[in-house]
């Protein structure tokens, strides 16, 4: 069966936390929605209003999340799906397509549009200062939709290739000890000076960051609220008298001798 014309499924991204880096098209597509759809913590942050129905679920529901919203387009709503962050890096506009890809045929034929956010990496970065100025790479180290063995796989060889990288999901009550194993891993190959950079709730009242080492890191702690980034051979702290040190790394890059 074709779905409704009328019905639509935007996927916005939240950003961080604070209102103020919502982007202007993000809170448009909010406030065009009939219906609102995403993890409990990520609705909460949406306000009520009149004519706004709320569909919040639990965790790890991502594709049975998605699959809702679609049947609420195909039925002629006006449904967004929000996500914190920017919805495309590790987050719901990849369930979303992912159930379209292999649920209804007419879902195909509905609009569906993504609206970026601000991204935790890139929140993390303009607070320490400009952490991703060089080539770098972001890496989830939960194991929920991929074997363990192919995280350590990916994360050494960007170890090896000098990116810096942004982890995401570092660690959890279900998962305590994967952040340990992957700094002991970037121990094995990386200078223990190398600067790793632990940034908490971004821009929401529990923001919390700190600059480590990587002979350090493993004493610092994280959870899932935490981006971690750790720094390249290019990375450089500029100290200053009063708070944390500017972080960068060079665009510059030495070629083989």
């Amino acid at each position: 069966m074709s779905p409704d014309p009328r019905g639509s499924l935007t996927v916005v991204g939240l950003g961080p936390g604070d209102a103020g880096l919502l982007t202007d098209s993000a809170r448009r597509a909010l406030d065009a929605a009939e219906d609102l759809v995403g993890y409990f913590p990520y609705v909460a942050r949406v306000p009520e209003r009149p004519g706004l129905i709320r569909h919040a679920s639990d965790n790890r529901v991502e594709v049975d999340r998605a699959r809702h919203a679609l049947q609420l387009a195909a039925a002629g709503r006006r449904v967004a799906v929000v996500s914190g962050g920017d919805p495309g890096v590790f987050a719901m506009a990849s369930a979303v397509f992912e159930a379209v890809e292999h649920g209804e045929a007419g879902w195909r034929d509905l609009a569906i549009t993504v609206e970026p956010g601000i991204t935790a990496m890139l929140a993390a970065a303009a607070r320490l200062g400009a952490p991703l100025g060089g080539d770098f790479c972001a890496l989830s180290l939960s194991d929920n939709l991929k074997p363990w063995p192919v995280v350590t796989t990916r994360l050494e060889a960007v170890l090896r290739a000098d990116f810096v990288i942004a982890l995401y999901n570092p660690i959890s009550t279900a998962r305590p000890w994967q952040l340990g194993s992957a700094l002991e891993l970037a121990a094995g190959i990386r200078t223990p000076e190398t600067p790793v950079m632990f940034a908490r709730a971004i821009s929401r009242p529990d923001e919390a960051i700190r600059v480590s080492t990587l002979a350090e890191a493993r004493d610092v702690p994280a959870d899932m609220a935490t981006m971690v980034i750790l720094g390249a051979s290019t990375t450089r702290l500029i100290p200053r008298t009063d708070g944390l040190p500017f972080v960068y790394t060079s665009r510059k890059v030495a070629g083989p001798a």
